[in-house]
């Protein structure tokens, strides 16, 4: 890898690391998005996450054209965009950023139904992005729900 795809593809250089490089990717993008959610509102996070899946998915492909290795465990920036999603659904607050980051890692290995599907069918960059923005999608709403659920037996979230 270049030292601008060790950067961007693999998070900060997170997916370099030797055991499960996923998970760090993922917690990369959990300080991150944590990070822009402190700042800015959740729409600033959501046209980030676009932004870089557009780049991320150009980048893939190029890595992928240059090297011929389909999903590489070294790129995380899939995992950074669908953890980055998860938020856009859950929001910010302490039990979000938990509960969408342990959703989003279950959805992220387990790949149920159409997840799965993308992972295994979709090509080039869509296809390593795809799965986990569908994954970020579903740990968002799984969050989402489990908070409001927590709120309607007056839990603390």
């Amino acid at each position: 890898m270049t030292p601008t795809e060790k950067l961007f593809l693999a998070g900060l250089g997170s997916g370099l690391l030797p055991k499960a490089p996923g998970t760090w990717g993922s917690l990369v993008g959990l300080g991150l998005g944590a990070a822009v959610l402190h700042f800015f509102p959740i729409s600033t996070l959501f046209l980030l996450t676009i932004l870089v899946t557009l780049f991320g998915i150009r980048q893939i492909d190029r890595y992928e054209a240059r090297t011929g290795i389909h999903d590489d465990k070294r790129i995380v920036i899939d995992e950074i965009a669908g953890v980055w999603l998860a938020l856009c659904f859950s929001g910010a607050s302490p039990a979000a950023l938990v509960s969408s980051f342990l959703f989003f890692r279950l959805f992220d290995i387990w790949k149920p139904s159409v997840i799965g599907r993308i992972d295994r069918e979709a090509p080039g960059g869509w296809g390593v992005m795809g799965d986990d923005l569908v994954a970020g999608a579903a740990a968002g709403l799984a969050s989402g729900l489990l908070l409001v659920g927590f709120r309607q037996l007056g839990l603390p979230v």
